[in-house]
């Protein structure tokens, strides 16, 4: 298989030198992609940190054109990148494992004689008393793989949530799966995050999986749905 994956966090800028972003690494999609391409897959790796892949062992020479490596920092450069690759039609498989930034900073303001004066600026000042920066809601990128760029492969989406119990998570999980008309869906918390993810499809199709087995049971399912669509069933 062909497959694109996507890994690490997206930059959201509050002018040219500062930006907001999350915690995440790149590690799990990282690790993903690795063992794609040792499974004897074409991997394509969107990702916001490369060198994580230097921490991650391999049993292949990680060389083009079968390994190729895609940095990008912002959200507007991951969804360049992605409408630039998938629009190509040469992919099999998405696993879009990047924690994508929900808002962009669509101003940055001062609030003074009971009204708001924008600041925005290429660096903007250290001497305000208070900044108030304004946040908009940026396109779901996943959304966007089948409706706007046409996908038409295996699709695989991540979901994390904040303190919910298992079977809430699970819910939610599959609500968002079906809304983005993914495949497969692997879904955490982030208290347990480093420890497992439930990964699956359907009311009652999702398995618990330790982390340390993220990478091969994900990789399991998609070339077990991709097996059908190539073989003829």
């Amino acid at each position: 298989m062909n497959i694109l994956v996507t890994a690490g966090n997206t930059q959201t800028p509050v002018d040219d030198v500062r930006c907001i972003t999350n915690i995440f690494t790149g590690r799990t999609g990282g690790q993903i992609a690795a063992r794609a391409f040792d499974r004897g897959h074409a991997v394509t790796l969107l990702t916001s940190h490369p060198a994580v892949l230097d921490a991650i062992p391999g049993v292949r020479d990680r060389t083009l054109p079968e390994w190729r490596i895609s940095p990008y920092r912002t959200f507007d450069d991951l969804e360049a990148a992605m409408e630039k690759e998938l629009t190509t039609g040469k992919f099999e498989a998405v696993i879009h494992a990047a924690a994508v930034s929900d808002y962009r900073v669509d101003g940055a303001f001062t609030f003074h004689d009971g009204q708001f004066e924008n600041v925005t600026a290429g660096k903007v000042k250290s001497s305000h008393p208070e900044l108030w920066l304004k946040l908009t809601p940026t396109p779901k990128l996943v959304d966007k793989i089948r409706s706007v760029w046409g996908f038409t492969g295996v699709l695989v989406k991540f979901k994390l949530e904040v303190g919910l119990t298992d079977a809430e998570l699970l819910a939610v999980a599959e609500k968002a799966r079906v809304h983005s008309a993914a495949d497969l869906i692997s879904a955490n918390t982030l208290e347990g995050y480093r420890e497992c993810a439930f990964v699956g499809a359907g009311p009652s199709g999702y398995r618990k999986v330790a982390r340390a087995e993220l990478a091969d049971h994900l990789l399991d399912r998609v070339e077990e749905l991709h097996r059908p669509a190539h073989f003829g069933g």
